[in-house]
């Protein structure tokens, strides 16, 4: 999945289920990690990362995303 594609996603949850979305992506992201999903819990992570962003206005999902 390509970063603009997770930043979709997460644009949608966000608007879809506010905080909670955060919530969800946190607590997805811990309970794969606990089972050893690894590869699960580190996309669950990124998306987290992408959700908070949204939320807090440091990312503009209509953007490109510019990795440096």
């Amino acid at each position: 999945m390509r970063a603009g594609d997770i930043c979709h996603l997460a644009w949608e949850l966000a608007a879809e289920h506010g905080d909670a979305a955060l919530v969800y992506a946190r607590r997805a992201s811990a309970e794969f990690a606990s089972i050893g999903a690894d590869d699960r819990a580190a996309f669950w992570h990124a998306l987290s990362i992408f959700i908070e962003d949204i939320m807090q206005q440091r990312l503009d999902p209509e953007m490109p995303i510019v990795f440096h």
